[in-house]
């Protein structure tokens, strides 16, 4: 007889799986799911009797055949003490119509939830017969709606067993799976010949992490070999038995691919492991126009109804779900490609996704049960990114004219809608004429109160209007509700920033220190490892992210020698007020360097006007010097609205041997200043205007007043440290590998001022040959 094999999951986890049928609604996700509210819920609880029993927990072991054994477990709204037998209810809320539910005699999944729940008291406590209330109620209305039923427990058994038995095929292949990739595992070998310097030392730091259940904070530099040093222990770890699964987080698109090619090399050396990767919606959509309604998308009309065999036919075929794999399948089966993967996202041992899946309260993964979440660990990748990315997910935006827009859409048709439109837009006209011509912008530490109450309004009004609403009408409701999200967040690391412009008003809670939330939405995952090259200083991205004092940090030195890099400072000063005056300057530094060595260069600039001036100038001086066009370098530059076959061209243009030099203008903190690899000759020279300082405005300013109270160094939290970190991610673009060799020129004076100095690697500065440029002479 084989081992028996656990199955965990929740009584909610089972009964969706079994009982899923109908289509994705993008319109009804929000006003008609049935999920739990809390105040009606409570409202529902408190008519309950003294008796009774409210958010009981029950659990039941089932075993299934040989070799599996069932444990589900639950709570259920309320144990009911008053009638003649124990009744069961479950309560269910909604803003949709209830007419539907009525219609219905209730949902069959609310149905074999409360029946579930039923059979597992009745079990435990020898009950013959049990009853089972569904309750509905609707919040705006508080219209409540119950149905009942009765059932012996013989009755309830085989209903119970018979879910079981739908389930059983998904939970044999994930045995099988397991014991697989277990094995597999077990016998695989770190994939390189030799640990890089450094390699072997964060790949310790991260198993150690998540062994102890702690968080890690990882300086570690270019080259050391980040995605690997970090998927291999924890890879590990799930061999081990200490993790069910991961979370590989990042910022961008490359990174994933990192990520994507680690999982390929480890395989081809025997690991067996189902990875998903997730692409946005608007990326991986089959239609030419994203509208998630069954009338409009045949992959969303029926979704339900195919997807669990969609799921068990590409989890019995392939390891690695990547993009491709899963659009093939999808069309195969007929399904949304991007509901697919998160589908399968609960059935992966490692997912490949956005920061958002896992950090922002809208679209995290919701499903995810509390057993399976402490034994899961987030790596994650660029976490210099996340302190903006948290301050954006946990703010929120009006803007004037698009309720101005509603109002004149919805005059005579909906009065309470249009009402509720037209009482926003007038409040920020009379906030526009408060604020006054001499006035643009304002920053307080309240938040809005009387906009609030009309946001709340405005949604309430809206949401009987979604069904079959536009794209305008969803987007605004929508932005409503993240406003309204914010304002319940709304603390003393929030500020209230009012902008006007051309006419327009905006208001925005901005959250100004997103540590805590970040630090709340990680609560529960075993370990989180935050790596980058440039999470310099870690205090500060300690600080920025929610370290706690348990947690461990780790800064490593570069795999690199210092020989393989020249690093030239150029005293021209790149600031606003005299940035005119260095165009030329500039463009004959960047000319001298090309000229001196054929090659492929980049050259960063801190903002698209500043790129674009400097190369009319750059352009300019190869006329002014007579050079004929066939002995011109290429010249790329990067536009802001450049599709992905663009970006992807722009790198290939990058490759060795060329006839003639080519020179790359970019942004620093673009597309192309992270997570690009240009190993080799594909790149021997890199150029970084200014220190990156990000733009002056109401946002930044607010940040530097809020860390400056803190009694931290607010112009350098604000301003200093994020700039600096766009350096050095457009700097580490040049040495990618043990034999890469390269020339990094830093041009702005502020280098030379210890403040930005020590900010930078301590490989550059061993290698700085000249504090100013020969070229100056």
């Amino acid at each position: 007889m084989s081992e028996t094999y656990t199955v965990s999951l929740s009584v909610r986890q089972l009964v969706e799986y079994v009982y899923s049928s109908g289509s994705i609604d993008a319109r009804l996700q929000s006003a008609d799911a049935m999920q739990d509210g809390t105040k009606a819920h409570q409202r529902i609880q408190g008519e309950y009797g003294e008796d009774d029993q409210k958010e009981v927990f029950l659990k039941a072991d089932i075993v299934w055949g040989d070799d599996l054994k069932f444990t589900i477990d639950g709570r259920c709204d309320g144990l009911l003490a008053s009638g003649s037998v124990p009744m069961i209810d479950e309560i269910k809320s909604t803003r949709g119509d209830l007419a539907r539910v009525k219609e219905a005699g209730g949902l069959p999944v609310h149905w074999a939830q409360a029946w579930f729940y039923a059979y597992m008291y009745a079990r435990d406590y020898d009950v013959p017969r049990m009853s089972v209330q569904l309750t509905y109620v609707h919040t705006l209305t508080d219209e409540t709606i119950r149905f009942v039923r009765e059932a012996s427990f013989e009755e309830l058994e085989s209903d119970i067993l018979g879910m079981i038995e739908q389930y059983a095929p998904y939970a044999q292949l994930r045995r099988e799976h397991e014991q697989s990739r277990n094995a597999s595992i077990g016998q695989l070998p770190f994939p390189f010949h030799t640990y890089r310097t450094g390699q072997r030392k964060l790949a310790g730091a991260v198993f150690k992490s998540i062994e102890e259940g702690v968080s890690l904070f990882a300086r570690a530099p270019t080259g050391i070999g980040k995605t690997i040093s970090t998927t291999y222990p924890a890879i590990k770890a799930i061999g081990q038995g200490l993790l069910q699964r991961i979370y590989y987080l990042t910022a961008r698109t490359t990174t994933r691919a990192a990520a994507e090619d680690a999982l390929r090399l480890m395989e081809s050396q025997g690991l067996r492991l189902h990875a998903v990767t997730i692409t946005a919606k608007d990326k991986i959509c089959f239609q030419e126009e994203t509208r998630c309604e069954k009338e409009h998308c045949p992959y969303a009309d029926g979704y339900y109804d195919r997807i669990n065999e969609a799921v068990l036919d590409i989890l019995r075929e392939e390891t690695l779900l990547t993009r491709p794999v899963i659009e093939q399948y999808a069309r195969k089966h007929l399904v949304c490609p991007f509901e697919y993967s998160l589908d399968l996202a609960y059935a992966a041992d490692m997912v490949i996704c956005d920061y958002n899946y896992v950090f922002d309260p809208r679209i995290s993964f919701k499903r995810l049960h509390g057993e399976v979440k402490k034994r899961t660990a987030l790596l994650v990748d660029e976490a210099h990114h996340l302190p903006d990315r948290g301050r954006e997910m946990f703010s929120g935006m009006l803007t004037k004219a698009p309720f101005l827009a509603m109002q004149r859409e919805l005059k005579g048709k909906h009065p309470g809608a249009h009402g509720a439109a037209k009482a926003i837009n007038d409040y920020f006209i009379a906030k526009r004429k408060q604020l006054g011509d001499g006035r643009p912008q304002a920053m307080e530490q309240e938040k809005p109160e009387e906009l609030i109450v009309l946001a709340e309004r405005f949604a309430e009004e809206i949401e009987p209007l979604l069904e079959g609403a536009g794209a305008e009408l969803l987007d605004l409701y929508f932005q409503s509700q993240q406003f309204l999200r914010a304002a319940k967040l709304y603390d003393t690391r929030y500020a209230t920033l009012t902008e006007v412009s051309r006419g327009d008003v905006t208001m925005k809670l901005y959250c100004l220190d997103p540590s805590e939330l970040l630090k709340g939405m990680r609560k529960g995952y075993r370990s989180a490892v935050y790596f980058s090259a440039t999470l310099t200083p870690l205090g500060y991205y300690m600080d920025m992210l929610g370290g706690a004092e348990e947690d461990y940090t780790i800064s490593l030195a570069s795999p690199f020698d210092s020989g393989q890099l020249d690093v030239s400072i150029h005293a021209v000063s790149t600031r606003y007020q005299v940035r005119g005056q260095s165009y030329g300057p500039i463009a004959g530094i960047v000319h001298r360097m090309i000229m001196s060595r054929k090659g492929n260069y980049f050259v960063f600039f801190p903002s698209y006007a500043y790129m674009n001036a400097v190369h009319e100038a750059y352009i300019e001086l190869m006329e002014s010097e007579g050079l004929p066009p066939e002995e011109r370098p290429v010249v790329q530059v990067q536009r802001s609205d450049m599709t992905e076959e663009e970006r992807d061209g722009f790198l290939e243009a990058f490759q060795p041997g060329g006839a003639r030099s080519l020179v790359g203008f970019a942004v620093m903190g673009g597309v192309f200043s992270e997570g690009v690899d240009l190993p080799g000759d594909r790149l021997i020279g890199v150029v970084v205007v200014g220190v990156g300082m990000p733009q002056l405005g109401m946002e930044r300013d607010a940040l530097r007043a809020y860390y400056q109270q803190r009694g931290n160094r607010g112009f350098h939290y604000a301003y200093v440290i994020p700039g600096m970190n766009k350096v050095l991610q457009a700097g580490g673009r040049l040495i990618r590998s043990e034999t890469d060799e390269g020339r990094l020129m830093l041009i702005d004076d502020r280098y030379l001022e210890q403040d930005y100095r020590r900010l930078l690697p301590e490989e550059w500065l061993q290698a700085v040959k000249n504090t100013y440029s020969e070229f100056l002479d």
